[in-house]
């Protein structure tokens, strides 16, 4: 192996742990901007926005067009629709839970694009699929016993718990959408930008159809973090994944992204002064051996 190729693999790790750290880090810019009075409507509308924003600039710059087929609006306004899902139920499950446990959950996601590709798509089963199925429910299980409730409680309500998971697999949905639809022709930050743009305009009507309205940013502190919101765990984290599978591949990049969850907690714990206990260590621990489990047996 030659010095060029070790470079590039050595930047390629550092790219997927760039990415799933800096995707870890919503919590971080989100609560504050939920302390300072903003619902998760307008979070979402605002980051998204302004990341599309940031997109269309960056691939103006690099002379890629923005134009797509006919045909491909009907699929994209599905994934945004399913990618506004699941941020929206993240961000709702905040109000219910430690934001790094919330985080955690979310991240079964592998494990629910198993099931779904098992159920509908004639997967294979196997024994070690289900293994993984079995370590991420005694994950969420010991997540949701741990003491991990927002108001201090000892176990979390079932309608957050349930929620949350429904981030997770409405994330799942997409991702195996993504690989379904043969008829999208594009892929990387282009697809990103346009499901970020029809999610942005599906916002909006959201929130006119729901009467909710899209707040105004009460202060400068608060423009500062959904500046962020967008910038470091949408766009750059987007940005980081795709050249960190085009230097070390996918399944490698896939396990990279146990830093997300593990930089969710820790920003929670160290900076939100969330709770931290035995049974969510374990609960962690379960749910990134099933995915773990799940990126490398599906590369073979």
């Amino acid at each position: 192996m030659t010095y060029r190729t070790h470079l590039q693999h050595a930047s390629g790790f550092l790219y997927g742990m760039l990415s799933s750290a800096s995707f870890g880090l919503i919590p971080l810019f989100t609560l504050p901007a939920m302390d300072a009075g903003m619902d998760f409507w307008s979070i979402l509308m605002y980051r998204f926005a302004l990341a599309t924003l940031m997109l269309c600039i960056l691939l103006l710059v690099n002379r890629q067009s923005l134009r797509i087929k006919r045909y491909e609006l009907l699929p994209l306004l599905l994934l945004a629709a399913l990618y506004d899902g699941s941020a929206l139920l993240l961000f709702w499950g905040y109000h219910f839970m430690a934001s790094g446990v919330a985080t955690t959950i979310h991240f079964t996601y592998p494990v629910l694009t198993t099931l779904l590709m098992m159920t509908f798509c004639h997967e294979r089963s196997s024994w070690w699929r289900h293994m993984a199925v079995l370590l991420s429910v005694c994950g969420v299980w010991l997540l949701s016993s741990g003491g991990a409730h927002t108001d201090g409680g000892s176990s979390l309500p079932l309608d957050g718990l349930l929620i949350v998971l429904a981030s997770g697999l409405c994330y799942a949905v997409y991702l195996v959408l993504v690989s379904q639809f043969k008829q999208l022709e594009l892929r990387g930050l282009k697809l990103t930008f346009w499901v970020f743009l029809l999610g942005s305009l599906l916002l909006l009507g959201g929130t006119t159809l729901c009467g909710v309205g899209l707040q105004a940013v009460p202060d400068t502190s608060t423009w500062i973090n959904l500046l962020l919101l967008a910038l470091v765990p949408t766009v750059v984290s987007n940005i980081s994944l795709i050249w960190a599978i085009r230097r070390i591949g996918s399944t490698l990049t896939s396990v990279m992204g146990a830093l997300e969850p593990l930089t969710a907690v820790s920003v929670g714990i160290l900076l939100f002064g969330e709770q931290f206990s035995l049974p969510i260590a374990c609960g962690i621990l379960l749910i990134l051996t099933a995915v773990t489990l799940i990126v490398l047996k599906r590369s073979k």
